[in-house]
Order: C-alpha cells, then sequence, then structure tokens
C-alpha cells in the first residue's frame, strides 16, 4: 500500500492556490463519511511518482495528515491544459460500509506456462480494467486470469474470476467475456502445384523459342546459300 504525506491548508483565495502551487505542491481535499471534509496539498514530486505507477486511481492509499494515517481512495486528478501537470487531486475516505463504482485492471500471470501461447497463440484482451461495485474496504487490487495450461481457443469470462461476495461487476445479466486465446492471425500463402510449375515451364520455353525467330529470316530447309552459287560459269555459255 501506498503512503502520502500531507499538511491541512486554509487557502481561500486563487492567488493563495496559485501560490501554493508554485511552491510544489498540489491542493486536495478528502471526503467522504460522516466526518467532515479536509483541504490538504501534497508534494507534486511525490505525487506524480505515484500517478506515473500503474492502477493509481485503483489503489488505496495511507494519508499521513499533520500525523494523523487515514486510508483513502483517489478519485479524480485535475490537470493543466497548457503544461499538463496536477493541480488538483479528490481522495474518498475508505470507510467501512460504503459502496463505490471503481475500475480495478486485469492481471494475466503464467505466460510461459500456456502451451497455446508457445505455440504461437494470440491473448486477446478485451477488456483491461473490469468495473466492480464494492464496499470501499475491499477493493480488488487486481483480478487475475492463470494462463498455466491455457490453449487455444480457450476464453475467459467474468465468471471465471472469483470475486468477494460484495463485489460484483457493474454490467449484469450476462457473463461478458475478459479475453480469448486465439489462433495464429497470420496465414502462409498456398504453394503452387508441381502440374501446374512444369507447365509454367513449358509455357515460358515455347515463348522463348518463338521470340528468338521473331523479327528475322526463317532457316532455308536446304540449309544457307551463297548468292550465285547455282548459276553456271559465263564461260560454259560460250562454248
Amino acid at each position: 500500500m501506498n503512503s502520502l504525506n500531507a499538511n491541512i491548508r486554509d487557502n481561500k483565495t486563487k492567488g493563495e492556490l496559485n501560490s501554493l502551487r508554485n511552491n510544489g505542491n498540489v491542493p486536495a481535499i478528502i471526503y467522504g463519511g460522516e466526518a467532515q471534509n479536509e483541504k490538504i496539498s501534497i508534494s507534486k514530486k511525490v505525487l506524480k511518482s505515484l500517478i506515473e505507477r500503474e492502477n493509481f486511481l485503483s489503489s488505496i492509499i495511507t494519508l499521513n495528515v499533520d500525523g494523523k494515517s487515514q486510508k483513502v481512495l483517489p478519485r479524480e486528478i485535475k490537470y493543466d491544459i497548457i503544461s499538463d501537470e496536477p493541480i488538483h487531486v479528490d481522495f474518498l475516505r475508505i470507510v467501512a460500509g460504503i459502496k463505490v463504482r471503481i475500475e480495478v485492471p486485469v492481471k494475466f500471470l503464467n505466460h510461459d506456462k500456456s502451451p497455446g501461447l508457445k505455440r504461437g497463440g494470440v491473448l486477446n484482451i478485451v477488456r483491461r480494467k473490469v468495473e466492480l461495485k464494492c464496499p470501499s474496504e475491499k477493493i480488488p487490487e487486481n483480478l487475475v486470469i492463470d494462463l498455466d495450461g491455457v490453449d487455444i481457443g480457450e476464453s475467459f469470462k467474468i465468471s471465471s474470476i472469483d470475486l468477494d461476495s460484495e463485489v460484483s461487476p457493474t454490467i449484469q445479466g450476462r457473463d461478458f467475456v475478459i479475453a480469448t486465446l486465439a489462433a495464429p492471425t497470420v496465414m502462409k500463402e498456398p504453394e503452387k502445384p508441381a502440374e501446374a510449375e512444369g507447365a509454367e515451364g513449358e509455357a515460358s520455353a515455347e515463348g522463348a523459342e518463338a521470340a528468338s525467330t521473331e523479327g528475322g529470316e526463317k532457316p532455308s530447309p536446304e540449309g544457307d546459300k551463297k548468292e550465285g552459287e547455282d548459276k553456271k560459269p559465263t564461260e560454259e555459255k560460250n562454248k
């Protein structure tokens, strides 16, 4: 569980809030339960390091406010439209019995133990997060799917995940799919039949032979004769 130090703030004007931000802090508020809302400030540097981690908005955080600790759930982060820096955070108190709607990430284990993946199968993830309705003190860190022994053609539905009796998906009435292990998508080009290849080769040879004689003289069946070869010498005519 992550922890974060915070200080009580008493800022009333926009200028005071800007001064707080310029000093490297982010204003925030804690709400929920019977206690009053608390205005606090937290370090921007520490906050950004937590935001960069996966699943910040679905992780329970321990806030240490002026020496007193309490568990909270980040619900909303507001960012500056120009700098994209965080400028405000809402935290919900974790109070027993209060139910919340929250998106919980899906985590896949044992990829190397799946025979389907070893044979080139593809893990097709339909939902990377699932929205749940649950008591704030029973929010699961993630929904685990074990790929050990899973082969091509198998699918994972919400019913295959073990949930607490007080935790339920917000989508009701159908057993929706979270992921499937599909067959490889790359298809091999079919090879040409041997007969077709032979016929193609013969056709190419015939075409080459025709091209060699096109535009030239056809060979004489009697062979080439030199000009004047079949004429008698003029001396014989004079005799």
